[in-house]
């Protein structure tokens, strides 16, 4: 279930919601006229969003190349990282 505040709440009650995003991994959705108008989160949390999308498009890539075949046998891959290693 969201956590839903008003902006009003927002303006008085800073110290409570920050403390409730630092608690819980999840936004405080901020309305303004009744309505949704900003989703609050701490900052550790929108870190972890942003690079769960980071390795999200990494591993979409990753399953492109190999639907698109290219890849190479992962002997070799290491082989050639092994021989760059000792340069």
């Amino acid at each position: 279930m969201p956590t839903i505040r008003s902006s009003a709440d927002l303006r008085n009650s800073y110290n409570e919601i920050s403390s409730f995003c630092h608690t819980y991994d999840e936004p405080v959705f901020i309305t303004k006229n009744g309505k949704g108008d900003l989703a609050v989160m701490s900052i550790e949390t929108y870190e972890q969003i942003v690079g769960k999308f980071e390795l999200y498009g990494l591993i979409s890539d990753g399953l492109e190349d190999i639907k698109n075949g290219n890849t190479r046998p992962v002997t070799e891959a290491l082989s050639d990282l092994r021989g760059r290693r000792k340069r």
